[in-house]
């Protein structure tokens, strides 16, 4: 049987769809442009999964890592903070795709895209929904296409900036659109759509409309939601000068989602997204799962951190040029380095635990609410904040968002690499690593690295570095602690951190990771 590919396997729902797939039998290749992303899944190791590179935007690659592949699942979009010009970048993707699925012999395509009616005038971002699955279709290869309005679950970009709004606002300033109406659809829907059409070789070649069985306005799914989050219910005040900037604006203080998400998402609120045939439910048999239930199950995955995929989890997690093994300190512009060390006795399992199980509700554990001013300050200016949170569990895995970093790599017991994600004058990562010295004694490392941007960045790094001795030398100290292992040697302050283990590079391999 060939190979069912999944591109965009890092993505909200392409995370969750490959292993229904696995589960199914299936031989899956789960492509993106990090493998080590995708080998950070709770499935990598499973026997039919092949992990491989595949760049959309480089259509060689994309061909390379579709060879052998019967049916391809295209679950990409371009939209997020890094891509200014997210409906072109997807264009180019598309056409890459639908010329790679031609020369690779794929049989066919099946694509999910946003609901709205093509007579309306569309927002841009349905547009480049729209877009994309007509110049994919315009290929040799057949394409099913489904079109899907707001996805309840939880994690997705449309429910967390509902529940974030509903949670925290008792009083609810809203625009017009929140009348609008639509047909939301659960994620375990989505997923029913998507393996339904691969068993369905009928469905090829056609679009169809998925939804649940409510077509509700926004402004009554706010109140569904509210019942079951067992809140008030919200009031709410009508305004007619709220643009999409403005709903982007508040969407970026009161939640999680930043205005580069949140303001195509607030535009394309204004088109009613209803099902206008239902065609698919004849092609697809499936149990349509309604608002309340959905919502339902959506707050007991959030509360009981069962959250597979997250909206956060999109993220580039290439290690910047500053820490490359071998080059010099001065490539790629001054490097400026703070790094700490201290010694503890005991074994690394213990402190790799509490290293690991940093950020989200445990917080950063020293001065913990300098942290949060930082983070607040961060949100007022555009930036992310504190506010993505993590994984819990003490389960972290590259790609990863954890608070204002991102996880560039890991390895067990010795190394945890981030990237910090706030606004400011340069880029910083920082390096918490752990070494044994012997029986039962353990060096933890602690380094912030940081390349300045012009003026601004060497006085931030003057301004701030008081702070942040104090800071990383009570960071050190907390881990041991938590640890209960004691201290033999307090933290102090050495060179070398901008030494880095080499973290497990498939990118660019044929075979990826079995």
């Amino acid at each position: 049987m060939r190979e069912i590919a999944v591109i965009g396997a890092t993505g909200y729902v392409g995370a969750r769809l490959v292993p229904v797939l696995l589960h199914e039998g299936h031989a899956v290749a789960a492509l993106g442009r990090s493998t080590r992303k995708i080998a950070g899944r709770p499935y990598a190791a499973h026997r039919n999964l092949r992990i491989a590179h595949a760049d959309v935007m480089d259509e060689a690659s994309l061909c390379a890592a579709l060879e052998g592949v019967g049916v391809a699942y295209y679950l990409v979009h371009s939209m997020n903070a890094a891509t200014r010009d997210y409906a072109a970048a997807d264009r180019v993707a598309a056409e890459n795709m639908a010329n790679a699925a031609a020369r690779a012999g794929v049989g066919r395509i099946i694509y999910l895209g946003g609901l709205g009616r093509t007579e309306d005038s569309l927002s841009r971002h349905l547009h480049s929904r729209t877009e994309v699955g007509a110049l994919l279709s315009r290929g040799p290869v057949p394409v099913t296409w489904l079109r899907a309005a707001m996805i309840l679950g939880s994690g997705s970009a449309s429910f967390e900036i509902m529940r974030y709004l509903v949670d925290r606002l008792p009083v609810m300033i809203v625009p017009r659109w929140v009348d609008t109406k639509c047909q939301p659809i659960a994620i375990a829907n989505v997923l029913d759509y998507l393996v339904g059409c691969l068993r369905s070789p009928g469905t090829a070649g056609r679009s169809f409309d998925i939804g649940g069985p409510d077509v509700v306005s926004y402004g009554e799914l706010f109140d569904i939601y509210a019942e079951e989050a067992g809140l008030p219910r919200r009031r709410r005040l009508h305004v007619l000068f709220f643009t999409p900037a403005l709903s982007a604006r508040w969407i970026h203080l009161v939640t999680p989602v930043p205005a580069s998400i949140g303001r195509p998402l607030a535009e394309g609120l204004r088109n009613e997204a209803v099902c206008t045939e239902e065609t698919v439910r004849a092609c697809v048999p499936v149990r349509l799962i309604g608002c309340r239930e959905a919502i339902r199950e959506a707050l007991a995955d959030t509360r009981e951190d069962r959250v597979v995929s997250c909206w956060s989890d999109a993220g580039d997690i290439r290690p910047p040029a500053m820490i490359s093994p071998g080059d010099p300190g001065y490539a790629g512009g001054t490097v400026l380095e703070m790094s700490y060390a201290c010694l503890a006795q005991g074994k690394v399992a213990p402190l790799w635990k509490e290293v690991v199980a940093i950020g989200g509700r445990t917080g950063w554990l020293y001065l913990d609410g300098l942290w949060r001013v930082r983070g607040w300050l961060d949100r007022l200016i555009g930036g992310i904040g504190l506010t993505r949170g993590r994984r819990q569990g003490g389960v972290l895995a590259p790609g990863d968002a954890l608070d204002c970093f991102r996880v560039l790599g890991l390895v067990e017991n010795r190394l945890l690499l981030l990237r910090f994600n706030m606004r400011l004058p340069g880029e910083a990562v920082l390096r918490i690593a752990l070494e044994e010295e012997g029986p039962d004694l353990v060096r933890l490392r602690l380094s912030a690295l940081f390349r300045p941007r012009g003026l601004a960045g060497l006085a931030y790094w003057a301004l701030l570095k008081p702070a942040h001795r104090h800071l990383f030398k009570g960071l050190l100290r907390t881990l041991v602690r938590r640890a209960r292992l004691p201290l033999r040697e307090p933290p102090a302050s050495y060179q070398g951190g901008r030494e880095v283990c080499v973290l497990p590079e498939t990118e660019g391999r044929r075979d990826g990771l079995r």
